[in-house]
């Protein structure tokens, strides 16, 4: 990639994060809703830090941090850079404010322009600025996701930015129909050109019975008759984990959910509280309600290997197949775990994907708040089994 290419496409990722607060007031930047989520300043500032930390200590001659202190501040998970600032206490960070935050990504931003002819010349230094421009866009989701449920917390309900400004997701076309599949000794995982996380290879082979996988998710309407019928108070759908947890939480239907006048469903979005709309997919669902759904509709949910291979035999546009991107996260049966082969790069850098192949589900697709061009058929997401506030939703698989 050229110095050209490399500076118009940093600044187009660059960019998109601050036009995603835009609609934010500082108070909304600062506050943080649960443990799991993040203060949109936050993100502004960790993804800065990536290319601070990662890129300019190692590379820019006669290095200075921007400010000591934020080097534990925004530190996410990376134990070999050093100490880390709680977690759950993101949102503690009144200090630095959202104007020193963005004065921050400033600085690094004129910084890392410099360094670009650098970057043009060396390919390892560039793919380390591609893997925090590819990080960064993972924050941009997560920002939206964030900020979704922050505001689902306020009373008031208030919209993010209306339509189209927030994320719609494509409504389905036509009935659910089964596509199938012969199986077989089939490859799996990332090969050739382009960029894709660690996780995503080796590329390797497995073994596929024959299969099927719906055409469409499920929708909202669909998923409603689940609910209905009282799909959340019969224990024979449920994995027995996921039935306790159900219970422990007082579960009735799916996040964002409410009832409203004459006792109409309604779903809070980024666009505020909108109808329950039949024909969307129904999102913010998780392990355990989309694994309790598939049973009670006499299906399953995929293994990551079945759903890549049908994407990869379907083309962009998805052929028999609709949202396989855009849309929704899909939930698989398969835990998220190391491919054969499998090895972390060296250093802290190392420690993005691996260290979490543990007591997660993975999941395929990518959302209607994945950035434009951010996915592909290799990509897995992954997420413990309880998690609700992404956008998540269900493809149904069934033996062929």
């Amino acid at each position: 990639m050229t110095e050209t290419d490399l500076l118009s496409r940093y600044a187009a990722v660059r960019g998109r994060s601050l036009a995603l607060v835009q609609p934010l007031s500082a108070e909304d930047c600062c506050a943080q809703s649960m443990p799991d989520a993040s203060p949109a300043k936050w993100h502004l500032a960790h993804t800065t830090w990536f290319f601070e930390t990662f890129v300019l200590e190692a590379h820019e001659p006669g290095f200075a941090p921007f400010a000591p202190a934020f080097r534990v501040l925004f530190n996410s998970y990376y134990n070999g850079v050093g100490a880390k600032h709680p977690r759950p206490q993101r949102g503690l960070l009144t200090r630095p404010g959202l104007q020193e935050v963005l004065a921050y990504r400033a600085d690094v931003d004129a910084r890392m322009e410099r360094l670009m002819p650098r970057v043009a010349r060396d390919p390892a230094l560039g793919a380390l600025v591609e893997l925090g421009l590819q990080h960064e866009q993972q924050h941009q989701e997560l920002l939206l996701t964030d900020v979704l449920h922050l505001l689902s917390c306020n009373p008031l309900l208030p919209a993010y930015a209306p339509s189209p400004q927030a994320p719609q997701m494509p409504s389905a076309h036509g009935a659910l129909e089964w596509t199938a599949w012969d199986g077989g000794l089939v490859d799996t995982g990332h090969a050739g050109a382009g960029f894709a996380f660690d996780n995503e290879g080796p590329r390797h082979r497995v073994y596929l019975q024959p299969y099927a996988l719906a055409s469409r998710l499920v929708t909202q309407a669909e998923y409603l008759a689940f609910v209905e019928a009282g799909g959340y108070h019969d224990p024979a759908h449920w994995l027995a984990e996921g039935w306790d947890w159900r219970t422990a939480q007082g579960l009735e239907h799916p996040l964002y959910w409410q009832r409203g006048p004459g006792a109409a469903w309604q779903v809070f979005t980024l666009d505020g509280v909108q109808p329950l709309q039949a024909e969307r997919p129904a999102v913010h669902l998780s392990y355990y309600e989309a694994d309790a759904y598939a049973r009670w509709a006499g299906a399953r949910l995929p293994t990551e290997a079945e759903w890549e291979h049908a994407a990869a035999r379907s083309g962009p546009e998805g052929g028999a197949l609709q949202q396989l991107f855009g849309a929704a996260w899909q939930w698989t049966q398969s835990s998220y775990a190391p491919y054969p082969g499998f090895r972390p790069a060296a250093g802290a850098v190392g420690e993005y994907n691996g260290k979490f192949m543990v007591n997660q589900y993975v999941l395929r697709g990518s959302s209607c708040a994945t950035p434009p061009g951010h996915a592909r058929s290799t990509y897995r997401n992954f997420f413990p089994a309880t998690a609700r506030w992404q956008f998540t939703g269900v493809r149904l698989a069934r033996d062929a």
